[in-house]
């Protein structure tokens, strides 16, 4: 019975996640080209993608407080609601100051992904949250390959299309959320309190603030790679945005095939941290060739390490911050991490376009590369413990 209590709330989470991530995967190709048509300069683009991390920081502790303290049901219909006002916000833009604001109000509702991430840990052992989290990795993965796919044939319409589309499903994902999702939070046992004032106390435990560290400079670095990959094709191999599109899908199957499938057998023999660790150095021999890479074919071989990391890093980075909150605070410390990834979010895209146009296109991927040699480095005294509840 309790097998049956707990697939049908990870089967519902799941679903909501991907097809939220499907709105979203259409939306991040589409709108650079969308923004020009209003004559945004490629810095107007640079910010349109920061604002939401920057609106995400602020907004990522408050929501993950309300989701112990009201529910994470509710939390999570807020958060997608709001995301599907900023779509349709987006297509009903008429200048660039719209689109600021559409990716405001998308950011400041940004909790669906922290929430998600506490709702797993709620109906899961600590033994196989990675393994569950990695559902919602691969939830990410088919998203990111589905969404653009969209993207790409509904523009053939019109520009505004993809974006309706993207409403449309994101809106299904609340109503799903709705209707179908149990509440998981006891709310008379949650903690209450200013969420900013307790993240400054999780900072003072030295357990949370190793693991926040690690969890700000792995997304330090995977941001670094995301946002500078196509200028990186473009100005090595002359690719285009569908030549581009065709390998992030690829990217995205890999990605998927990993979290989905391979790392629960991983994670059962070496456990988070191990797992964790050998993703870092996957990802930092992936960089590291991507930038040594001068043909397509070397380069698209040099992303096969790098897309293991990716699957290997972001379930078990997910299930190393869960392991180190107690049950009453999973909604907080999940929102804690979130501010600090949409932090290293922010920070990320800004270093990559940079040192890019400074010092050449492979650099942001060296530095990446490196950064990720540093959050091995903190991961190796990281200590795994289960927080206590009180």
């Amino acid at each position: 019975m309790a097998g049956t209590l707990l697939t049908r709330p990870l089967f519902i989470i799941f679903l909501t996640i991907f097809v939220n991530l499907v709105g979203f995967g259409i939306i991040i190709p589409l709108l650079p080209f969308y923004a020009e048509t209003f004559g945004a300069s490629p810095f107007d683009i640079g910010l349109l993608f920061a604002v939401f991390s920057l609106c995400q920081l602020f907004a990522a502790p408050v929501l993950g407080d309300w989701s112990d303290r009201y529910g994470r049901r509710p939390i999570l219909v807020l958060s997608l609601a709001g995301t599907v006002v900023s779509f349709v916000m987006l297509a009903l833009a008429q200048n660039v100051a719209m689109l600021f604001l559409a990716r405001a109000v998308d950011g400041l509702s940004g909790g669906n992904i922290s929430t998600a991430r506490a709702y797993v840990a709620d109906v899961t052992e600590p033994s196989d949250r990675a393994r569950a989290y990695g559902l919602i990795g691969a939830a990410f993965g088919l998203g990111f390959i589905l969404g653009p796919a969209l993207s790409a044939v509904l523009a053939t319409i019109s520009i505004t299309t993809p974006i309706w589309a993207a409403a449309g499903l994101t809106l299904a994902a609340t109503v799903m959320a709705w209707l179908w999702l149990p509440e998981t939070v006891h709310r008379a046992n949650a903690a209450t309190g200013l969420p900013f004032r307790h993240l400054a106390a999780m900072l003072k435990r030295p357990g949370l603030r190793r693991v926040l560290a690690i969890d700000f400079s792995y997304w330090f670095a995977f941001a670094v790679f995301q946002t500078t990959f196509a200028l990186f094709a473009s100005r090595r191999f002359n690719f285009d945005a569908s030549q581009t599109g065709y390998f992030f899908a690829g990217f995205g199957v890999l990605g998927a095939v990993v979290q989905g499938v391979l790392i629960r057998p991983i994670v059962s023999r070496f456990g988070d941290k191990r797992t964790f660790m050998v993703g870092l150095v996957c990802g930092a021999v992936g960089l590291v060739a991507t930038t040594l890479a001068h043909s397509v074919t070397l380069f698209a071989l040099s992303l096969v390490p790098l897309a293991l990391g990716i699957g290997f890093g972001h379930p078990t980075m997910t299930s190393l911050v869960s392991r180190a909150a107690r049950g009453d605070e999973q909604g907080r410390v999940q929102g804690a991490a979130s501010a600090v990834e949409s932090l290293g979010r922010t920070i990320g895209p800004v270093w990559g376009s940079a040192s890019l146009q400074r010092f050449g296109e492979g650099m942001p991927y060296v530095t990446a590369a490196g950064l990720l040699v540093i959050t091995l480095l903190l991961s190796i005294g990281y200590q795994v413990t289960e927080a206590v509840d009180n």
